[in-house]
């Protein structure tokens, strides 16, 4: 059985549960400069390359992902969100691309498979791929409306690079999270369907945008319903929204998203609204009761955390919605689906 067939099998059973956030939780071991840079012998300073941990200090990434476990995690996230060939040019470790997300997909891989060893639950691991610092959308000179920095063909060499390494080091999932960007996001698509092919296997996707305000928009301008046709295609195994927003801004969106999609619904938001000092002050008990709602309305499949979530929090959603059924896929009638900013449905 593939890793899509068993997700979709546990799926069938119960509302999922993924992980909670990487860089806050790091951010509470109070790392030195010497714990990041470790012997790599890099040109320039590593501290805040969250990354690079899974060669120069992998117990914090092991224990960070070991006590999502214990709060009842049935999916962990590779801690490699920019772990790519453009973001960590800023840390001067361009070269260490394939070793830091070989290294941090089997950390995952071995707690995954250790825990679903000890109660025969399966546990998978997601591939964590960031929307780089780069957008293929948006010209970053307002003089200059048609220029980009990077093309699309090069940005899928980036992804191509970090898959090849995540598929090789165990993953079950490729997680392009935080789209930003929707035509990035078709390069992740595009790289990891090349990346299959290569394999002669599926490697499916989940698909996770972020919105740039409350009318429920990408950074490219693309509403929720542009941007799942946008990407129905690539028939990614979960297809949801993360980051940006709490779980209270974020509900009109995931119930239009429930209303179409025909695949599950992954929903991952940040622990409420940053306070004046960029710091996350909800309580686990209320974000679960808030994504409770969704789940009593049979709007999600999978349910955990993004910015500011720690293990307290993915144990208190887990809680919430642990006798609850999930949520029935869509089945939309056959239509011509087509994605501008908005979504154009063609007529019967």
């Amino acid at each position: 059985m593939t890793a899509r067939d068993r997700l979709n099998a546990e799926a069938a059973k119960r509302i999922l549960i993924t992980d909670g956030a990487f860089g806050t939780e790091i951010q509470g071991w109070k790392l030195s400069e010497a714990d990041y840079a470790g012997d790599l012998g890099l040109a320039k300073d590593q501290k805040g390359n969250n990354d690079i941990l899974a060669l120069t200090k992998p117990e914090v990434p092991e224990a960070i992902t070991r006590a999502y476990l214990e709060a009842g995690s049935d999916i962990v996230s590779t801690n490699t969100f920019s772990a790519n060939r453009i973001s960590q040019a800023d840390y001067a470790a361009e070269a260490l691309v394939g070793d830091i997300n070989r290294a941090s997909a089997r950390i995952a891989r071995r707690l995954a498979d250790e825990f679903a060893a000890k109660d025969g639950r399966p546990r998978f691991v997601a591939g964590a791929i960031g929307p780089t610092n780069k957008t293929l959308s948006l010209s970053p000179d307002v003089e200059d409306p048609g220029y980009r920095e990077i093309d699309f063909d090069y940005l899928k060499g980036v992804y191509r690079e970090q898959i090849d390494a995540l598929i090789e080091g165990g993953v079950d999932f490729i997680l392009i999270e935080t789209v930003f960007d929707t035509l990035n996001a078709k390069a992740g698509i595009m790289a990891a369907i090349e990346a299959g092919l290569a394999l002669g296997r599926d490697v499916p996707v989940m698909l996770s945008m972020t919105l740039t305000d409350l009318s429920g928009r990408n950074l490219s301008g693309h509403t929720v319903e542009a941007f799942w046709h946008a990407v129905r295609h690539a028939r990614p195994v979960t297809i949801g929204l993360n980051c940006s927003f709490g779980a209270e801004q974020l509900r009109p969106h995931v119930g239009a998203l429930a209303k179409i999609a025909d695949t599950l619904i992954m929903v991952y938001p940040n622990a409420g609204l940053p306070n004046e000092l960029g710091e996350y002050d909800e309580a686990p008990d209320q974000t679960a009761a808030l994504v409770k709602d969704w789940a009593d309305a049979g709007q999600v499949n999978i349910l955990g955390g993004c910015c500011g979530s720690t293990p307290a929090h993915i144990a208190a959603i887990a809680a919430a919605v642990k006798a609850l059924p999930p949520r029935v896929l869509a089945k939309p009638e056959v239509r011509t689906r087509l994605a501008g900013l908005e979504p154009m449905i063609m007529a019967a």
